[in-house]
């Protein structure tokens, strides 16, 4: 079956705001580029960049600790390394991540915006050719927008897809066909990708991206309608190619799905 990439977004510091894009080169064996390229330390975290291993979002200033994240409106600019940051009530931010410096000014910022709610030292942290994914494996996130159409149906209101953070998000796959790929290849765009996994919610989507609020229970309300706390998958990169916004998605049939 066919649908097409209906938005591409990035999220270049983890946790914070997503940035959509028109295109994007996806390279075999590689996380989506210049995503989660940054995260901010909740406290001490162990990482080291100079060994640089997965470590649990948790150790992150991420939405599933803690939701005021989301009032920071925040953009990379990948050619010079900047990154700009506005939050209500506040000075807005403008920084290199690129040094220390900045990185310092940038934890600085973000101490006065989450006060209390942060547990410890903030502290920017990277790692060359590092990314700091959800899963130590999930290099492309997908979400399927007649799946969140469907949760929608099933609560009685809206369900920002955005909730979801995802890297693509396709238009014209059946609802929930997605869950059963695990293992099955697909074209994005020029790109040709092997699904991996589905991917289990957490508290994170229980976050507003608008209003910051924790308004909705996400989780609950897949495993009270599915059954399962899915929703999105990952997929691995197998062969490189540029994907585009309007770009074909090819997916198994059903019958070779099933």
């Amino acid at each position: 079956m066919t649908g097409h990439i209906a938005a591409i977004y990035r999220h270049p510091v983890k946790g914070f705001t997503p940035e959509q894009l028109s295109g994007a080169n996806l390279t075999a064996g590689a996380a989506f580029p210049c995503d989660r390229l940054f995260a901010v330390e909740n406290g001490p975290s162990g990482f080291d960049p100079a060994a640089p291993v997965h470590l649990p979002k948790q150790k992150f200033t991420v939405l599933m600790a803690i939701a005021d994240v989301a009032k920071a409106r925040t953009r990379y600019d990948e050619a010079t390394g900047v990154l700009t940051a506005t939050a209500a009530g506040r000075p807005d931010f403008m920084g290199s991540l690129g040094d220390e410096a900045g990185q310092t000014a940038f934890a600085a910022w973000l101490a006065d915006l989450l006060g209390d709610e942060a547990q410890g030292e903030l502290k920017v942290v990277q790692a060359p050719g590092h990314q700091f994914t959800d899963h130590p494996l999930g290099h492309v996130s997908i979400v399927n927008l007649a799946s969140v159409r469907d949760l929608e149906a099933r609560i009685g209101r809206p369900v920002d897809p955005l909730r979801f953070r995802a890297n693509l998000y396709v238009e014209g796959w059946p609802a929930w066909a997605e869950t059963r790929w695990e293992g099955r290849e697909l074209m994005l765009g020029f790109a040709r990708a092997k699904v991996f996994k589905n991917i289990v919610r957490c508290a994170a989507t229980h976050v507003n991206p608008v209003t910051a609020e924790r308004d909705l229970d996400v989780v609950k309300a897949l495993f009270d309608n599915y059954g399962h706390m899915n929703l999105g998958i990952y997929v691995h990169v197998t062969n490189s190619g540029p994907i585009a916004v309007g770009d074909a998605c090819t997916a198994p049939t059903m019958e070779s799905a099933e």
